[in-house]
């Protein structure tokens, strides 16, 4: 009954019915005593399909900071965000997606393989807010034609909502976009000479960094 709990079924206490009920299978025979002992080679089925227990799943939201990388080890021996989370969890956690090492903002790490795909893949155009800081004020025309997309050297490449994020201060600009590529707010800008002095992830997947401080981090809770 421990096993079904872990394998995500049910509570132990609501498997011990469905084990007496017959409804567990063991290397193909019917096991009625909720105590019986699995080993580790052993093939669980419910309902004719294998079951396997659930991994212990981390979802941890950092605030990055500038001069960190989002690689797991670094050959050149640079400072990578996983040094901002020693000893955090036992678990090997991984960042989904990439920021790159003057990029800061929201960044999700997890163990969770399937959630990462979901939220990388780009059929699922997941949802990313940026912050930029220009060099000079991004320029009318400009502006126009970043909304109507621009070809880059991997094709072409299109923002969702682009807005000044401070009226006064057209150096400040808001970009809303669902691209995977690589980076691709810094190529979008530097495509018309700006320079990309600053950029803040402020959303990913609907996260956000809110009161959590740059180079802190949170356990992400279930809701």
């Amino acid at each position: 009954n421990k096993y079904v709990a872990h394998c995500g079924i049910c509570s132990r206490r609501d498997a011990v019915p469905l084990i007496k009920e017959g409804k567990m299978r063991v290397n193909d025979v019917v096991i009625l005593e909720p105590g019986f002992k699995v080993n580790p080679n052993d093939v669980v089925t419910f309902a004719g399909k294998k079951i396997l227990p659930e991994k212990n799943l981390v979802y941890i939201l950092l605030n990055k900071p500038k001069d960190y990388i989002t690689t797991l080890d670094d050959p050149e021996g640079r400072k990578t965000v996983l040094d901002l989370l020693r000893g955090v969890t036992a678990e090997r956690i991984f960042p989904v997606g990439r920021l790159d090492r003057n990029t800061t903002g929201v960044l999700l790490l997890t163990n969770d393989g399937d959630l990462a795909q979901t939220l990388t893949h780009p059929s699922h155009e997941i949802k990313k807010v940026y912050h930029a800081q220009l060099d000079r004020p991004l320029e009318r025309a400009h502006f126009d034609a970043l909304l109507k997309g621009v070809e880059l050297e991997d094709g072409l490449a299109t923002v969702d909502v682009l807005a000044y994020a401070d009226i006064k201060d057209k150096t400040q600009i808001g970009v809303e976009i669902h691209s995977g590529k690589n980076r691709i707010v810094r190529r979008l800008f530097e495509h018309f000479r700006y320079d990309v002095k600053g950029l803040d992830r402020v959303v990913f997947a609907g996260l956000t960094k809110k009161n959590v401080d740059r180079g802190k981090w949170r356990f992400l809770t279930e809701k």
